[in-house]
């Protein structure tokens, strides 16, 4: 196949970078679309690529500064043009690659992690409290939330434009249906199962957190859940959070900043338990820590609900969830995984990581693409049931 592959932007190697990584490998020969690309943030088979990135890129601190950005991208995604000799368009997107806009006849299949969620579902996650006093919101926050709306309107509209969706999750499909009125299938993205593996090294008394320190991750919950049952957390992750989070940790607290993969394995390995407040589009990090063996305290919402199992009467389960994202829910629940540490089986962990491993993404990715080249799935069409 020939394939042009829009991403928003390549700034490091996250999720949807690991995503993109996939086809990049396959399809060495393709072009790579991009509003703005940091040389030397992703993977070697990303950097290989033929990468043509936006007139954003020319702007002085773009870069590092992006996502000031965030209003001119609409525009500069508009502007890009993309190839007509191709068989297909595959956005991977979060943000705007969606809006790619591509040649007549040929599909555009957009992989999306979720509609905007800044946008549509969670502005008081990102932007906090809406009105300084009283009924109005403030002149700022006013001017915010009419840009937000058109924001919106443009993301609905430039959804017409994709012939074909893919989303992460159910969680995600239907938030697809909610914003765009659209189907999607669902292929799940993949898990490194060849690198996060058990290891014959004794678990240690502490809970972890991985992952950015954004407000919506709910690092907060972590934090104060440990500070008050005084158990020890170890935290991997940075971000506009970690100041507030340095003030709010107590002294069994470890806040290590980012560290690498192989880090991040060694102590996914030794956790007790990785504790996982956010409500997530998918999470990796739950099945990178159910590959290591670790069970997983999730918030019983977004795509944690469809990767982590909980113990029934009759079988073990791979972690727990807890109802709503409080201090005092989150301590019920270190504390019912402390109760009965037999109710979790890393073998079973293992084994349900296995189920979201590269190869079946890889499979399923490719297969669903091979079907819209060939015209085995009509424009708008798909199922929403994943198969994992």
């Amino acid at each position: 196949m020939r394939l042009a592959l829009v991403h928003d932007w390549l700034t490091g190697m996250r999720g949807g970078e690991k995503c993109l990584e996939v086809l990049c490998r396959r399809f060495p020969q393709s072009r790579l679309f991009t509003l703005l690309h940091a040389r030397g943030s992703t993977s070697p088979a990303i950097e290989r690529m033929r990468i043509t990135t936006s007139f954003l890129q020319r702007l002085p601190g773009a870069v590092r500064h992006y996502r000031w950005l965030l209003p001119l991208m609409p525009w500069a995604i508009g502007r890009m043009a993309m190839p007509r000799d191709v068989d297909a368009i595959v956005s991977f997107s979060h943000s705007v690659a969606k809006g790619a806009r591509r040649p007549p006849g040929v599909p555009h299949v957009c992989y999306c992690f979720t509609p905007m969620r800044y946008a549509w579902h969670r502005r008081a996650d990102y932007f906090g409290t809406e009105a300084k006093a009283g009924r109005f919101p403030s002149p700022l926050a006013a001017a915010r939330n009419a840009a937000l709306d058109r924001l919106c309107r443009w993301d609905r509209a430039s959804a017409e434009g994709v012939t074909h969706f893919i989303a992460i999750s159910r969680t995600v499909a239907r938030r697809i249906e909610e914003c765009y009125g659209r189907e999607s299938r669902v292929i799940y993205p993949p898990v490194d199962t060849q690198f996060y593996t058990p290891a014959d090294v004794p678990r240690e008394d502490f809970y972890l957190w991985v992952g950015a320190l954004a407000p919506y991750k709910r690092a907060d919950l972590a934090v104060e859940a440990c500070n008050r049952l005084g158990r020890r957390l170890v935290m991997i992750g940075s971000g506009t959070e970690t100041r507030r989070l340095s003030k709010l940790a107590g002294p069994t607290i470890e806040m290590r900043g980012w560290l690498d993969d192989r880090a991040i394995r060694d102590h996914l390995r030794r956790a007790r338990a990785l504790i996982f407040p956010p409500n997530e589009d998918f999470g990796i990090v739950p099945l990178e820590a159910q590959a290591c063996g670790t069970p997983v305290l999730a918030f019983g919402e977004g795509g944690a609900t469809e990767t982590v199992l909980a113990p029934t009467d009759d079988s073990p389960g791979t972690g727990l969830f807890f109802e709503e994202q409080t201090v005092e829910v989150v301590c019920r629940a270190i504390e019912r995984f402390e109760a009965a540490p037999e109710r979790f089986s890393p073998v079973l962990a293992r084994r349900q990581a296995e189920r979201f491993d590269l190869a079946r993404y890889e499979r399923e990715l490719i297969g669903y693409l091979e079907e819209v080249v060939e015209g085995v799935e009509g424009i708008h069409g798909g199922s929403t049931e994943p198969r994992p």
